[in-house]
């Protein structure tokens, strides 16, 4: 049936309603190093425009956002990406570096433009090389006018948590990722920050409604969090309202979020701590001078103390999965498409230890996955083009797609999709095992798109593919990220030749009235001679041949463990050291000899022990 005048004019009118509203957000991004001591310990730290703390972005339902960045580090190079932004119609703006864009270069400038039509709490960071915590990182909040919520809470607050650490990533990631560190032993932080820095004071007024945005923003530490003698409500997690449920502490994963009203007490003669304590589960080493928490306090009055947070027995965290979506989004049907990922970690022959989904740890492509996508044709909705280590799985139009994520590793792991929010239908115990297809689903799942599996666990979760793009699900661990814990998931490939065109190329969209890549995106690959066609080894002419591609070092020897490397490598020291104490005792005159004698440093011990694997 046709639609009648009068609709046909309310949607004219709606339209127009919204054009009015919507507004167009400008922001010019200087990204270079200042000089930063959050935590009283002076380092160098990635600002924009000479400060630091980074801007938070805010924009409303509607808005177009534009920020033109410009890479004044000198040297490294660096991205953007906008962490839970689903980036609908515009992926190429979505940030991960040889995924949807090139680096940019040290002093390149890139363009980022796109719609934001989700309202909720999210925030951006660097997706270049484990970057962002050196402090390319802040919140991003997107208002809401019609938030079921609007009515209930006077004012809001944003309050990021964060872990920080004295020196610099590339050093970290260069000593994590090496044979010295065969068992892959993360770099644990030195410090815990609230809104990037310690003793944060926030004022607040008696009687009362607040929502404070909570964003974890860290690189690797989860943290719990509570507000003593106050009760938080929960309504929002990752961008998706849920019905209000009351909770004394929550956990927040890294790069999760948690929107929760606090209603403040009518005495303002007290002030009330609020701690924020990263989960040590996670460190393999506690050094004996961490201090797991950071305290802030709800200032109800300048005069009154600051008091020192209360003992805490036990972490009793509310249980996320609880949570019911506040649109009761019903649990999507049985899958179309189900992807079974077994995370492990484990040693190649360069003795450093990875991380793997399905026997597979991640490498860059030699051209974004993106363009591959943009430039293979027909064999675009092939996964062999993407390359054999982007771990790729490729979507159809509007299919039920279902993770079955088995955790075969001692540690939790914080997963994060880009360009959606899923269902989590199941989350199993710790030490669960492998899924066994026998659980029962909630009716109404909750969405969100950072969630957490547990110690030898699994996880089932569900989405629907209607949004193409080339989408990363990874840990969101960063140094797991660095190791290899990423698939790229190639989202109607065919729909984005359609809609995307690589403008004034031999491979530019046949459809006149497709979005063009920007100049920038394109100039940022071909300053650095990164070829912007073929496959993920580069190859035009032969899409199936990967004969190039960038690949992980070569498997270990047949026989070594871990712990054998282990051995090995302090053999080795043992030896070096052992040699260098004869050498010296060789050099002494017989007088010194007869010193060392005297005091009895004459034996040395070396042991090389290389354990073999039992066959």
């Amino acid at each position: 049936m046709a639609p009648s005048s009068a609709s046909s004019n309310l949607v004219v009118f709606c339209s127009l309603i919204l054009s009015a509203v919507a507004a167009v957000v400008k922001y010019d991004f200087n990204i270079s190093w200042v000089t930063a001591q959050p935590d009283g310990s002076s380092r160098p730290t990635i600002g924009i425009n000479g400060a630091w703390p980074i801007p938070q972005i805010t924009a409303n339902v509607g808005d177009r956002v534009i920020i033109n960045a410009v890479n004044g580090l000198g040297n490294q190079t660096t991205s953007l990406h906008f962490h839970g932004l689903y980036m609908n119609g515009t992926p190429h703006m979505d940030g991960p570096v040889s995924v949807t864009q090139c680096t940019i270069p040290p002093g390149g400038s890139f363009v980022y433009d796109f719609n934001i039509d989700q309202p909720g709490t999210y925030w951006y960071h660097s997706h270049d090389s484990g970057q962002y915590p050196d402090g390319l990182r802040g919140a991003l909040i997107v208002k809401d006018p019609d938030s079921p919520y609007q009515d209930q809470y006077d004012e809001e607050l944003v309050l990021t948590l964060s872990d920080w650490y004295h020196d610099q990533m590339p050093p970290l990631i260069s000593r994590f990722m090496s044979y010295a560190n065969p068992t892959g032993a993360e770099p644990v932080p030195n410090s815990a920050l609230m809104n990037e820095t310690q003793n944060l004071d926030i004022k607040v007024e008696p009687g009362k409604t607040y929502m404070f945005r909570i964003i974890n923003i860290g690189a690797f530490a989860a943290q719990y969090l509570w507000f003593e003698g106050h009760t938080m409500k929960i309504v929002e997690v990752d961008g998706i309202y849920t019905e209000a449920a009351k909770a004394d502490m929550i956990y927040l994963t890294a790069a999760q979020r948690y929107s929760v009203l606090i209603t403040t007490k009518d005495d303002a003669s007290s002030n009330f701590a609020i701690v924020g304590s990263m989960d040590q589960d996670l460190f393999d080493v506690i050094p004996p001078n961490l201090n797991p928490n950071v305290t802030g306090w709800l200032v109800y009055s300048d005069s009154a103390p600051r008091p020192t947070p209360a003992f805490v027995e036990a972490f009793e965290p509310f249980d996320d999965f609880t949570l019911v979506p506040y649109d009761k989004l019903p649990l999507f049907a049985d899958p179309d498409y189900s992807i079974k990922l077994d995370v492990k970690m484990d040693n190649l022959g360069d003795g450093a230890n990875y991380a793997w989904f399905n026997n597979v740890t991640y490498v860059r492509p030699k051209v974004n996955t993106l363009y591959t996508a943009l430039t293979s044709g027909k064999l675009a909705t092939n996964p062999a083009v993407y390359g054999e280590h982007t771990n790729p799985f490729v979507l159809e139009k509007d299919q039920i797609v279902e993770i079955v994520l088995n955790n075969m590793d001692p540690g939790k792991h914080p997963f994060h999709l880009h360009g959606h929010a899923f269902q989590t239908v199941s989350r199993s115990e710790e030490e669960a095992g492998i899924y066994a297809y026998n659980e029962t689903f909630p009716e109404y799942p909750m969405r969100r798109d950072t969630v957490m599996v547990r110690p030898n666990g699994n996880m089932v979760l569900r989405f629907k593919a209607d949004n193409p793009g080339i989408w990363l699900f990874h840990c969101h661990i960063e140094w797991h990220v660095a190791s290899g814990l990423v698939a790229t998931l190639v989202e109607r490939p065919l729909d984005l030749q359609n809609t995307l065109s690589l403008a004034g190329s031999p491979y530019a969209s046949p459809n006149s009235s497709a979005l063009a890549i920007p100049n920038s995106h394109i100039e940022a690959c071909t300053k650095q001679d990164i070829s912007i066609a073929g496959n993920a080894a580069g190859n035009q002419e032969d899409l199936l041949n990967l004969q190039g591609q960038n690949e992980p070092p070569a498997p270990l020897p047949e026989g070594f463990t871990a712990k054998g490397i282990v051995a090995l490598t302090f053999s080795i020291l043992a030896a070096v050291l052992g040699m260098g104490v004869i050498a010296w005792y060789g050099n002494l005159d017989r007088k010194d000899m007869k010193r060392c004698s005297a005091i009895d440093i004459v034996e040395v011990k070396t042991a090389v022990i290389v354990e073999r694997a039992v066959v």
